[in-house]
């Protein structure tokens, strides 16, 4: 076995289709690669890029199960970016009406860090590293 090489991408069920459409292109500035409506399946299945590369499968379903997300649930836990500069990126998302968690100090590694959450409160993670 050759062994992982990297993580290909994540795959996100939504509630609602557009919000969320809207949530991860406009608001995070995710480009959009592929958009499907699969009649099949009611379903829409849009690609996301970050940079170029390939990170976000956001789904649609007709009627999804709810997915109990707190406290810590056994499942995913969260989707987290790296960002240079925290303070500038909590302040574009506090401008494009998403509120932030107050940022963080993480014990570990000493980099800040701070949450908010996606339209169906996926939460999401913005982790600071240095350039």
């Amino acid at each position: 076995m050759a062994g992982l090489k990297s993580v290909h991408h994540i795959a996100i069920i939504c509630s609602d289709y557009q919000r969320s459409k809207h949530f991860y292109t406009e608001v995070l500035g995710l480009e959009i690669i592929r958009e499907v409506y699969r009649e099949a399946r009611k379903s829409y299945k849009l690609d996301l890029a970050l940079n170029g590369h390939y990170v976000i499968e956001l789904f649609s379903f007709p009627e999804p199960p709810a997915r109990v997300s707190r406290p810590e649930a056994v499942g995913l836990r969260h989707v987290a970016f790296e960002v240079a500069d925290i303070t500038e990126m909590v302040k574009a998302l506090k401008a494009k009406g998403v509120e932030t968690e107050p940022i963080r100090i993480d014990e570990s590694t000493g980099r800040r860090f701070t949450f908010f959450e996606d339209p169906d409160q996926l939460p999401i993670e913005l982790y600071e590293v240095a350039n």
